[in-house]
């Protein structure tokens, strides 16, 4: 059983040519294997963790290459379901500046999970459960919330990462109200400054995050682009600085920053609460220096760095 299961969407993502412009000015796009918790399991594999994910793709070929895509990253995928009659999920991207994207998101197969397609045992057998919230958009939502529910009985660490994309949405309050529901039971709440403001009405980071924790999560932590991480988990709390890189593409760096805090804590092998100040911070160096890499290059999976990368990005810096 993997260490790690990741449940969410697995999708093409179209990226957008020339770069800089909007998305109703692209002139072709480019297919490239995406999908949040799906960057997860890949940045988790290669940075030598166990994963596994669930999931559902179209039984069509872009299902097909997607399920390759995993399969050859080492990702566990007996729990990715191929799905007929409904399509693979499609997102159309656009990046006006290295931090800026604008999305038009089709959706199918990752809207079909059900309650029966799901393994309790799998789900608990892991030590580290990760969802976010574009499957809670949709007809997954009860799976999806049911699989958290199975993880936190189960005393399996809950991250969560709203990774908020307005178009799965009809509104803003829908938005707020299912990514709130989402936050039931977890434990390490991942946002960055505008899904914070969206959650709790605020930018500011230890009023934000104290919010969070006062609705259960154990562990809040802000990432704030080119200016670092936030993390209060209500006895402790600090900034660590992002590193300097030139950055090209921020798409995919909040998964790559997720993958790497998952990696950091699972190799401390303590329980979250035990955690000192200071070994948080560890941690989430480790993180930033995952998304920072990430950054430097163009798309979601393909930037994903392995671990001997990051040790060596670390040593440098």
């Amino acid at each position: 059983m993997p260490e790690v299961v990741s449940l969410g969407e697995l999708v093409v993502d179209m990226f957008g040519r020339p770069a800089g412009v909007a998305l109703k000015e692209v002139g072709t796009f480019m297919p490239a294997p995406g999908g949040a918790p799906a960057n997860v399991a890949v940045a988790l594999a290669r940075l030598g963790v166990e994963v596994g994910f669930i999931g559902g793709v179209g039984d069509d070929p872009f299902g097909e290459g997607l399920t390759e895509v995993l399969k050859s990253e080492g990702v566990d995928i007996t729990h990715l379901q191929a799905i007929k009659d409904s399509p693979t999920m499609v997102s159309f991207v656009a990046s006006a500046s290295p931090v800026e994207q604008d999305f038009t998101i089709y959706r199918g197969a990752d809207t079909k999970l059900r309650l029966e397609d799901l393994d309790r045992e799998y789900i608990t057998s892991a030590k580290v459960f990760l969802y976010g919230s574009v499957t809670l958009s949709g007809g997954s939502r009860e799976a999806v919330l049911q699989a958290a529910r199975w993880a936190k009985e189960d005393n399996v660490l809950v991250v969560y990462d709203p990774n908020w994309r307005p178009a799965v949405w009809p509104d803003l309050e829908g938005a707020r109200d299912g990514i709130l529901k989402g936050l039931e039971g977890v434990d390490v709440c991942k946002v960055n400054e505008t899904e914070l403001e969206l959650i709790t009405g605020t930018r500011e980071c230890q009023g934000g995050s104290n919010r969070l924790l006062d609705r259960g999560v154990q562990l809040c932590l802000i990432t704030l682009g080119s200016e670092g991480t936030y993390f209060n988990n209500g006895l402790v709390h600090d900034h660590v600085p992002a590193f300097p890189v030139e950055a090209v593409d921020s798409t995919g760096c909040g998964d790559a920053f997720c993958a790497g805090f998952t990696a950091a804590l699972l190799e401390t092998k303590k329980i979250l609460g035990n955690l000192r100040g200071s070994e948080l911070s560890d941690i989430v160096r480790f993180a930033n220096a995952v998304s920072a890499i990430s950054a430097t290059q163009t798309g979601a999976m393909a930037s994903l760095p392995r671990r001997n990368e990051v040790n060596a990005f670390l040593q440098r810096m």
